[in-house]
């Protein structure tokens, strides 16, 4: 069987668990999931893309406009894999859904008038992934850490935070790759935002570059960070620490687990390497999918750990934050943007990147 054809039944299965009738998927997460990759967006940036599917226990429907339609069918196959199109002209405005889930209780990954919302349902079945989309995990992680390691060899003082975001979007472009988060900190920002969008700063001595990067509907998140001269030791001393708390998400990751049970290991680690509170200015990751995050692991989370999951923990100590995404495994945790030459500590057999000193 066909990894299209299992996850259609694993669809049908949990909708049957859920007494739903009929469910539309309307997100471009949900739509590259059901269809092994497909792409529905234009604006790289939509939540929604301009198409849709309608799965019911008997069919299977493809709902978009005549300029989508042909590009979906036959680029991106989902006439092979037998969708039924319901096509609509562009310039006209009707529900062209309605009639097909007529006496079905409908649900949607996300708000639908008529529809029951199970988002966040829909998010944990998203995370359990096939050894298909594992294989594809593995390879997109590789390009990932490949876009990031070329963009930071051309790092240099003087250079704009948007010249060195320019920088990582071409470099995962020429992987196949789109940043869809591509965030770029420098010096004093480092330290300021968690979340840094880029500007025209200019970078003196200290450079954070954030990439996640879709393909075929996942995303891999990873950070790395480069200095220009000697390392502060207080700069040194948060590295180290982040690492170890980072060591122990990974090395507790394990098939199952709790999240809470994982992030209350991570927050003993904090308190351990002396930085306490720490882990309340961000949040720390949590499962990844067809989202940078399918969801975040909270200290009361009782989202238990499979094989085959991934992974991204994000720990952070203010000017410095620790960021990979890992595969889980029966026997061990694979780190799948793992970068080689790249300077790394070791912690309990884990190796965690280190600061890029030049």
């Amino acid at each position: 069987m066909s990894e299209y054809s299992r996850k259609l039944e694993i669809i049908r299965a949990w909708m049957a668990d859920h007494k739903v009738g009929g469910l539309y998927l309307q997100t471009v997460g949900s739509f590259a999931w059901a269809t092994c990759g497909a792409s529905s967006y234009i604006n790289t940036a939509s939540t929604n893309g301009l198409a849709a599917l309608l799965i019911t226990q008997d069919m299977k429907y493809l709902v978009t406009t005549n300029i989508e339609a042909p590009r979906l069918e036959l680029e991106q196959g989902l006439a092979a894999q037998g969708w039924e199109s319901v096509i609509f002209p562009w310039y006209e405005s009707h529900d062209a859904v309605a009639d097909l889930y007529r006496g079905l209780k409908l649900a949607s990954d996300s708000p639908y008038p008529g529809a029951v919302d199970l988002s966040a349902e829909l998010a944990r079945l998203r995370a359990k992934l096939t050894p298909e989309e594992g294989d594809r995990f593995r390879a997109l992680g590789k390009s990932c850490a490949q876009a990031v390691k070329n963009a930071t060899g051309t790092v240099r003082p003087g250079q704009t935070e948007y010249e060195i975001a320019s920088r990582l979007a071409f470099e995962a472009e020429k992987q196949g790759v789109q940043a869809i988060v591509n965030l770029i900190a420098t010096d004093e920002r480092i330290y300021s935002y968690r979340h840094p969008l880029p500007t025209a700063k200019k970078l003196d001595r200290y450079a954070m570059l954030i990439l996640c990067g879709r393909r075929a509907g996942l995303i891999c998140s990873l950070t790395r960070l480069v200095h220009f001269g000697p390392l502060p030791d207080e700069l040194r001393q948060k590295a180290a620490g982040c690492a170890k708390v980072d060591a122990e998400f990974i090395k507790s990751t394990r098939p199952g687990r709790t999240l809470g049970e994982i992030f209350e290991n991570a927050i003993s680690a904090y308190a351990a390497q002396g930085f306490p509170g720490e882990w309340q200015k961000h949040h720390q990751g949590g499962a990844s999918g067809y989202e940078p995050r399918e969801y975040l692991a909270l200290p009361a989370s009782v989202d238990r750990v499979s094989a085959g999951q991934a992974y991204a923990w994000n720990p952070s100590i203010t000017g410095y934050k620790s960021e990979d995404t890992i595969l889980v495994g029966e026997d061990h945790n694979e780190i799948l943007t793992e970068m080689p030459d790249w300077p790394v500590t070791v912690v309990d057999g884990i190796a965690r990147p280190m600061i890029l000193v030049l």
